[in-house]
């Protein structure tokens, strides 16, 4: 049994562009929601939301208490606001959820083992990164593997309806399950270089057209200076 994820806040005052004073301070800038669940702006600190979340995911229960309130809110991470820069985080909502109510959210996929296919040469093309499922709170799986060890040939794929779920608990949130989340295809071909084409013989040179200027080449131009030079017969 995983965990029990707990979380500290405090109701948040500053909103806009002054939340860049929280964040210079180590303090996160946050937002609570759910059905039925008036919104609240709230605070805390950065380092503690990084520990959790990296246990936490998007898909784990987290008992988050604000303030002195005295029940926490049980609450689920989603919709993080990443810089694109630095990967630093900006913002993130908690999804308050009922515990006794199904939730739809979306569950990464994750491969494992290896196939044959690749070994022979084969590239696995990844199609579909995660699915929407619907279950309890407690019942969200952290992720769905898929097992790739039974893909030995070219073509061969995995579709929606073979990755393995627990029915009992869990509900595929998909309209076609004949949809591929990975695929083996060939490796692209190379092109081979062409040999090359035999060299083409100069073109013959043409007398110029009426009106045209020959160009004179510079050694043709030297030849012609030389026989200008050359000295004229006496005839006397």
């Amino acid at each position: 049994m995983a965990p029990t994820l707990k979380l500290s806040a405090k109701k948040r005052t500053v909103t806009g562009r002054k939340v860049k004073q929280l964040r210079q301070q180590q303090l996160l800038p946050a937002n609570i929601y759910g059905k039925d669940v008036k919104s609240l702006a709230i605070e805390l600190p950065l380092k503690e939301f990084e520990t959790v979340f990296k246990i936490a995911g998007e898909t784990n229960i987290i008992e988050l208490t604000v303030d002195k309130e005295a029940k926490s809110r049980p609450v689920l991470i989603g919709n993080i606001q990443l810089d694109p820069v630095t990967d630093f985080f900006l913002h993130v909502d908690f999804r308050q959820v009922d515990l006794s109510k199904k939730v739809v959210v979306a569950v990464p996929l994750e491969l494992k083992g290896q196939s044959p296919a690749v070994i022979k040469g084969g590239v696995l093309v990844k199609l579909v990164n995660e699915l929407e499922i619907e279950a309890l709170p407690k019942d969200l799986p952290d992720k769905l593997e898929v097992d790739i060890s039974g893909l030995e040939k070219i073509d061969q794929a995995i579709s929606i309806k073979q990755v393995p779920i627990d029915s009992s608990k869990v509900k595929l949130m998909t309209e076609n399950l004949d949809e591929l989340v990975v695929k083996i295809e060939a490796p692209a071909k190379e092109e081979e270089p062409t040999p090359a084409s035999v060299a083409e013989a100069p073109a013959e040179e043409t007398a110029p057209a009426e009106g045209e200027t020959k160009k004179v080449e510079p050694e043709e131009k030297s030849q012609i200076q030389d026989q200008d030079k050359k000295p004229v017969a006496n005839k006397s």
